[in-house]
């Protein structure tokens, strides 16, 4: 999280697009900004579990990270309004699950948009997020600061949403999401899915700039603090 804060800084600062790609080690739960965990999940039952947690800089729903990719984007708010930045980036995200093997579209607009307290990322599309046939294989959440955007999300390849579903008391054979791997009867791994993101980032309109790791590692050093800080994890 630090690092993405980071990228954020660098698009506010300098008007570059930058693309990231990664996974978690360990496994881990990330919280949305806003979101009321401890009044919905509680603390110690998370902690019971014995589960790595994170509070976002961006808003959004609680999502499980295993065997996934997860990726960033840092812009200028040259994408338009937040709805408008959030479909442009899938599309281009969609390209790539496409060239995966899935038939993946993107999620209608509901009818109400989901808030903080209605449960976990994936329990719900918003609209706008990739979905093969009814389920749920990437969602996003966003900041928009200093007149630059992060927009950073997770595409389920191996695992599901599982420990979330068993937070919030729910049927896993009821789950609205699924891992690209069940989907298209295959494994689909990070590399995969990595090579098939950067060939639709390439052939997508934005120049990405090459961001210099070892100054973007050393600043997100000393932003690590805030995202190891229980006073930050379990504000709400």
């Amino acid at each position: 999280m630090a690092i993405d804060c980071t990228l954020h800084d660098w698009a506010a600062a300098q008007g570059v697009h930058i693309l990231r790609l990664y996974r978690w080690d360990p496994f881990c739960l990330s919280f949305g900004r806003h979101e009321p965990v401890l009044r919905r999940y509680g603390r110690d039952r998370i902690e019971s579990l014995g589960l790595d947690c994170v509070r976002r800089p961006t808003g959004g729903r609680m999502v499980w990270h295993a065997r996934e990719l997860t990726y960033a984007v840092a812009a200028p708010n040259s994408f338009g309004s937040l709805p408008v930045a959030y479909e442009r980036v899938h599309r281009m995200l969609l390209s790539a699950v496409s060239t995966l093997g899935a038939d993946a579209h993107l999620a209608p607009a509901p009818r109400r948009t989901p808030s903080p307290n209605d449960g976990a990322c994936f329990a719900s599309p918003v609209g706008g997020e990739i979905l093969v046939g009814e389920r749920k294989v990437l969602g996003s959440a966003q900041l928009r600061d200093r007149g630059a955007l992060l927009q950073h999300g997770s595409l389920l390849l191996e695992d599901d949403q599982a420990p979330v579903h068993a937070l919030a008391g729910e049927s896993p054979e009821r789950a609205p999401e699924a891992p690209l791997s069940a989907i298209l009867d295959r494994q689909v791994t990070f590399d995969d899915a990595a090579d098939a993101i950067m060939q639709a980032a390439a052939a997508w309109t934005t120049t990405w700039t090459e961001a210099p790791v070892e100054k973007i590692l050393s600043q997100a050093t000393g932003r690590g603090g805030q995202f190891r800080s229980e006073a930050w994890t379990w504000e709400r």
